[in-house]
């Protein structure tokens, strides 16, 4: 048996009854339920629509997501989540570059990384040189003035621990910013870089070995190994492509509003909802969110 899940934004209800109910009568679905009115549906299918992707890019224009997955084990004990543009709405880096008057440039190298162009590490090598001589303090002021949490992440936090499942904070940033968002959101253990910092002011390096691609695969069989279960019963959270890793090994792997070339990799991919999304892809009405 397989779900079929119908979404969008809790802040813009588009979702119609005569969406959910067109789409289930064309692929001889189950009965409906709606997870939250005019924001998330889903009905069963005994299997995978032959034309799931043509359904999917139809709905696309109407800022509607769609996710066909298998209905058992959705479910998830683990929940295993990148930072950058994926809890929060910025990319910390990029905004610590701003305040060191190289924004622009460090913006596109971090757009080309993200998107696959660039090697990771090797990028963010080459960034984290151009914040040579930033005051340390700056962070303090970046995290207070400049980030922003993407909506529905404490909810998905609350929720998730609620039901027993535990929570890990796996990003390519940096543990300044990691330390902080996690104890804001609840999570139960970060993993990031350290930026390098001496007489108060960034050296220009980050601690060795960086974390990357592999780093959030092994952090996923590390922590999956602790819990005593298997990465198929963890979902994972990404935009980038130092993410598909942990996205392809995980039983649900999520691309959170992702660069084009890294959704294309993804079988679960979240355009328009929020972070709430990852609740309803595991059958969770709305009344069932803790605050």
């Amino acid at each position: 048996m397989y779900v079929a899940t119908l979404l969008t934004h809790p802040d813009h209800p588009v979702l119609e009854r005569v969406t959910v109910e067109s789409l289930r009568n064309a692929w001889g679905g189950g009965d409906a339920v709606w997870l939250d009115p005019g924001v998330a549906a889903e009905f069963p299918l005994q299997a995978v629509p032959a034309n799931q992707w043509d359904v999917w890019q139809a709905l696309q224009a109407l800022r509607v997501d769609l996710i066909v997955q298998p209905a058992e084990g959705r479910k998830k004990r683990l929940l295993l989540a990148d930072m950058d543009s994926t809890m929060i709405e910025q990319e910390c880096i990029d905004e610590l570059a701003d305040e060191a008057g190289v924004g622009a440039r460090v913006a596109d190298i971090t757009a080309r990384a993200m998107n696959g162009e660039l090697d990771f590490e090797a990028a963010l090598t080459e960034r984290v040189g151009l914040l040579k001589g930033l005051p340390a303090q700056v962070i303090d002021h970046v995290i207070r003035d400049r980030i922003t949490l993407m909506s529905g992440g404490k909810a998905l936090l609350a929720t998730m621990k609620a039901q027993g499942a535990y929570c890990a904070l796996v990003s390519g940033g940096f543990t300044a910013f990691t330390a902080k968002i996690a104890a804001v959101l609840g999570f139960d253990e970060n993993r990031a870089n350290t930026l390098l910092v001496e007489d108060g002011k960034l050296t220009g390096q980050v601690r060795q070995p960086i974390l990357g691609k592999q780093a959030k695969v092994d952090a996923l069989h590390d922590i999956c190994a602790r819990l005593g279960i298997t990465p198929a019963q963890a979902l994972a959270v990404g935009d980038g492509a130092n993410d598909l890793g942990m996205l392809g090994l995980a039983g649900t792997g999520v691309a959170l509003h992702a660069k084009p070339s890294v959704a294309a990799q993804c079988q679960v991919r979240v355009n328009h909802g929020d972070l709430t999304a990852l609740l309803y892809l595991q059958g969770c009405a709305r009344e069932e969110f803790v605050s």
